[in-house]
């Protein structure tokens, strides 16, 4: 589903806005019901990262629990959630215990007097992952230029900027590429962001001196060994902009791992 496709043009509204501020949530759809329900297939709510509902309606208080921890599944484990409320006497006499994920459902119990059924589809919207780039290099110039081709929002800052923490569900990686201007301060930025993945251009010559001295300024080693050095894949690259395509890459690598089989994002 695309956002442009949503016809309820309130809950439409919102999520354009939140999609603007770089916040992550999800639209839940009802899919299919059996017996007596409130909501009918095709009511959709959006739901914040909280799980709670923003904007739309998909049944009342019975169903609220259940999809607040599908949503709260969708955007931590980054993929779609289908959930299945059926009332109590059913889910046994079918032998599902409720909690149970079986062929990609997860069954609820329904504790609606009415014992109606009601399966959900409930979809992460998550924003483009936070690509950072500190450094004024030829090589940081470039791979900012490039990025944002590759659905990266992109922050470019020549020296080491102030990051306030993500947002529950965002992505944050940083490159550090002040080649020689300022290399210790930008990677003491770079590991103190909260960022999944932390890259540096440059030998592995110079980072290892570079780590003697963040190890004296009292940063953890098990911080400095998830430091990517050098930053990118071996291409051969030369150019500033063969080496931003090679860093590109290997960015793309992190952000798609253990995506692979589950079909796409919606960042």
């Amino acid at each position: 589903m695309t956002l442009a496709e949503l016809d309820n043009t309130d809950l439409a509204g919102l999520a354009q806005d939140l999609r603007a501020r770089g916040e992550p949530f999800a639209i839940a759809t009802v899919i299919r019901t059996l017996g007596a329900t409130a909501a009918k297939p095709g009511a959709k709510a959006l739901l914040g990262a909280d799980g709670d509902i923003r904007q739309g309606w998909i049944g009342g208080g019975c169903v609220r629990a259940a999809l607040r921890r599908a949503t709260e599944r969708a955007i931590r484990d980054r993929k779609p959630q289908l959930i299945s409320l059926q009332p109590q006497d059913l889910l046994a006499e079918k032998g599902i215990d409720a909690g149970a994920d079986l062929d990609g459902i997860r069954y609820a119990r329904n504790g609606c007097p009415s014992k109606g059924s009601m399966d959900i589809f409930v979809e992460p919207i998550l924003p483009q992952p936070e690509l950072v780039v500190i450094g004024a290099s030829p090589v940081a110039h470039a791979l900012a230029r490039l990025a944002p081709q590759f659905q990266w929002a992109v922050t470019a800052t020549d020296t080491a900027p102030d990051l306030i923490p993500t947002p529950k569900g965002a992505r944050r990686m940083v490159v550090v590429a002040t080649q020689g201007a300022g290399d210790l301060d930008g990677l003491q930025c770079a590991l103190s962001s909260g960022a999944e993945f932390v890259a540096f251009v440059g030998s592995r010559r110079k980072f290892a001196a570079l780590a003697d001295k963040l190890i004296a300024a009292g940063v953890d080693q098990t911080e400095i060994d998830k430091v990517e050095a050098p930053a990118g894949l071996a291409i051969d690259a030369v150019t500033p902009e063969e080496i931003a395509l090679s860093i590109l890459a290997q960015l793309i690598q992190q952000r798609r791992r253990h995506q692979r089989g589950q079909g796409g994002d919606h960042d």
